[in-house]
């Protein structure tokens, strides 16, 4: 499927793209001829996957955060809740990433952490997102944290509006168009004497990279049935 851009891909973020980098290679599914993407193959993809040890990650601040892989079906399209972060913030202006943030002492837990984070952004009912599954936590670039991935489900495109503090824009991405070989790109930076592969999902308007580019194929290779390290 190929999908047409109404404006040029990319967007206002930030990349802070080291002195020495390369371009990286294809996208892990490249060479599927069939990459339809149905709800259920994902929800069955997480169901069926080997747990995972939270990996002893370099944390600069201590407190976890969470973030709310939000999925839906419009028209048989798997879709995901995206949002792109208010000019105004503090941390990662501009950023196009999942609702989510760091953990209150009032949260029975992170699960909660990040259904509370989505309704303060962008007014999601906290009892519309049923828990599917989890992604490997992860790290961010810069000042590391610690970020637990929950996956759920939504039982049909969600009414939302933006939190203007917080949230610049909704985006309603399907997954299908994630997959389009127009999207991908991949980088290797260079840091701190590592090469580490960067990946990016270049949309029309916005640069998806990041934690959330990175959990983005974790969640699109899972679910194809391919190796989520590739």
């Amino acid at each position: 499927m190929s999908f047409r851009p109404a404006q040029p891909r990319g967007g206002p973020q930030i990349i802070p793209r080291p002195a020495q980098w390369r371009l990286g290679g294809p996208a892990p599914w490249a060479h599927l001829t069939d990459r339809s993407l149905s709800l259920s193959q994902v929800v069955d993809a997480l169901a069926g996957q080997d747990g995972f040890v939270v990996p002893n990650l370099p944390v600069v601040d201590h407190r976890p955060a969470s973030v709310l892989v939000a999925l839906y079906e419009d028209q048989g399209e798997a879709h995901v809740v995206l949002t792109r972060r208010s000019p105004d913030m503090a941390s990662h202006p501009h950023q196009v990433s999942f609702p989510g943030g760091r953990q209150d002492a009032e949260d029975a837990d992170l699960w909660a952490t990040a259904c509370r984070e989505a309704h303060e952004e962008v007014d999601l009912d906290p009892a519309l997102p049923y828990l599917v599954g989890e992604l490997p936590p992860m790290t961010t670039i810069g000042r590391p944290s610690l970020i637990h991935p929950f996956v759920a489900v939504l039982p049909e495109r969600p009414n939302l509006v933006a939190n203007p503090a917080e949230v610049e824009t909704i985006r309603h991405v399907a997954l299908a168009e994630l997959l389009s070989d127009e999207v991908w790109r991949e980088e290797h930076w260079q840091r701190d004497g590592q090469e580490i592969a960067i990946t990016f999902f270049e949309l029309p308007g916005d640069t998806i990279w990041g934690v959330t580019g990175t959990l983005l194929r974790q969640l699109l290779t899972l679910s194809l049935g391919l190796n989520p390290d590739q």
